[in-house]
């Protein structure tokens, strides 16, 4: 679902006796809100909720002459010429359904940092989205663009907003982050290169189908201007290339953890190689890094790392200047890998702890199972609508065994007990996070030398915790209690 009508409302508009609503009072609610009220616009805060965190911010902006709606049903019947969205409400949300029922446009977080760029001094944008990985490649990015010397950030759904950068932040580029649910109302976003990592079922529930999920990641390649960045071992992406509507002349790029073919990068004798933005690409690569020089050394995140370099490369390009050899290498070691994402926590008698609390779906928690030879692994919380048959199934030989908690702790039973009948489960019943404090102390039992004690939920955490952040700390919280009295 996107808007059926058009706005033509920018930067340097006239804002006033401008109603504009404003769905949802998270981070990007309130950035949103904050922007429009500081160019002119008469801003009414819209959440289906009341509670105590919604009433703290919608009272700030309240303060700053935001109206204030919380705890509705329905749309106020206010004569808006603008919905601006959060991306925590569903594409068939009921105040999106009647917002386009009264002609009103929308517009998604990301839609509104786009018209609200600088007109003359706007940065470019390099846009990262995929199912697992984004984080990862996006720092990556940021750290070869500030290599290279220019003035960037990372923003999206990376933990910064991006209405707040582009209000305030003289730059070069933005290497922005998109989750699914920031797509959907985008209508006129042009990055000058764009990339989805991977794809595999997740926000099965905020989409209801694969089929909505996989558009709605699609989209990210619209516009694209000069590079359209697909995973050659993960063809939906390049099929999802082959489908956009991207600018004229731009031009497809591949990566693989393989040998890269022309217009690619991939891996020759440990080496990431460039046979895409180089002069000769047809008979000769140039060598950007080693792959030894990525940590932490799993698969997937010599994908992230090509993925990143890619972007990079293809913002070389542009007329801002050259992004080199150097900078790619020099942002690859200097990289510093965010919180919960394949964390060394602790070695403890020969057993390795790690913390990949943000592996919140199957794939992911495939990636992080598939990088180590001997497991015991810890996992649930709520499924979000997957099925994990397959992810025990590629990875049974692995386990030594299997700590369950959580919601949907039953459909990882079910998977295990038909495709790895032989390895022990065992399940935690309780839902208060105190369970993992149990689940460390039965793995650290469970272990032997050479083994490692793998946090890789393949769910998400709310069932039991605040986020995967909250999980990721109670987890090594314990792990650092191991062997106390």
């Amino acid at each position: 679902m996107g808007a059926s009508v058009t706005l033509n409302l920018h930067r340097n508009s006239d804002w006033s006796g401008i109603h504009v609503g404003v769905l949802g009072v998270g981070i990007a609610g309130f950035s949103a809100a904050d922007a429009l009220m500081q160019l002119g616009a008469d801003v009414t805060i819209i959440d289906s909720s009341d509670g105590e965190k919604q009433q703290e911010k919608a009272t700030i902006l309240g303060s700053l002459g935001a109206s204030v709606a919380l705890g509705v049903q329905a749309l106020p019947e206010i004569p808006f010429a603008l919905i601006v969205t959060s991306p925590g409400l569903q594409p068939d949300h009921i105040f999106h359904r009647q917002a386009l029922d009264r002609g009103i446009p929308i517009w998604g977080e990301l839609e509104l940092a786009w018209q609200l760029r600088h007109p003359s001094s706007a940065a470019e944008w390099l846009c990262v989205t995929g199912t697992n990985g984004k984080t990862t490649t996006t720092l990556m990015l940021e750290s070869m663009l500030r290599e290279a010397g220019f003035r960037t950030v990372s923003a999206g759904n990376i933990g910064y907003s991006l209405v707040d950068v582009v209000m305030h932040d003289l730059l070069d580029v933005i290497a922005v982050e998109v989750g699914a649910p920031q797509l959907p109302f985008v209508n006129s976003m042009s990055p000058w290169a764009s990339a989805c990592l991977n794809l595999a079922e997740d926000h099965l529930d905020h989409f209801g189908d694969f089929t909505a999920y996989r558009n709605a990641k699609a989209r990210v390649y619209e516009r694209t201007q000069f590079a359209a960045v697909y995973n050659d071992q993960d063809l939906m992406t390049l099929e999802m290339v082959k489908e956009a509507n991207v600018i004229e002349g731009c031009r497809a790029v591949g990566f693989t953890r393989g040998i890269p073919g022309v217009s690619m990068l991939g891996v020759v004798d440990g080496a990431i190689v460039d046979r895409a933005f180089i002069a000769d690409r047809r008979d000769s690569a140039q060598e950007l890094a080693l792959v030894s020089d990525i940590k932490p050394g799993a698969l997937h995140n010599t994908e992230n790392a090509l993925a990143a370099a890619a972007l990079a490369r293809a913002f070389g390009e542009s007329d801002r200047g050259e992004v080199s050899p150097a900078a790619i290498r020099a942002g690859i070691r200097n990289y510093q890998p965010a919180s919960h994402r394949i964390q060394h926590v602790r070695e403890v008698n020969g057993v390795t702890y790690i913390d990949d609390s943000k592996a919140t779906n199957a794939h992911a928690a495939h990636m992080s199972l598939s990088s180590y030879p001997s497991v015991v692994w810890i996992a649930g919380g709520l499924a979000k609508g997957q099925d994990f048959h397959d992810l025990v199934r590629l990875n049974a030989q692995r386990m030594r065994a299997v700590i369950l908690m959580g919601t949907d702790a039953h459909l990882l039973e079910e998977a295990l007990s038909r495709h790895a009948p032989n390895v022990p489960v065992f399940t935690l019943v309780t839902r208060e996070t105190s369970a993992m404090e149990d689940a460390v102390s039965q793995a650290s039992q469970l272990a032997v030398p050479g083994d490692t004690v793998l946090l890789a939920p393949g769910c998400a955490s709310w069932d039991m915790f605040t986020d995967y952040s909250h999980r990721g700390n109670v987890f090594a919280e314990a792990v650092h209690r191991i062997g106390e009295q």
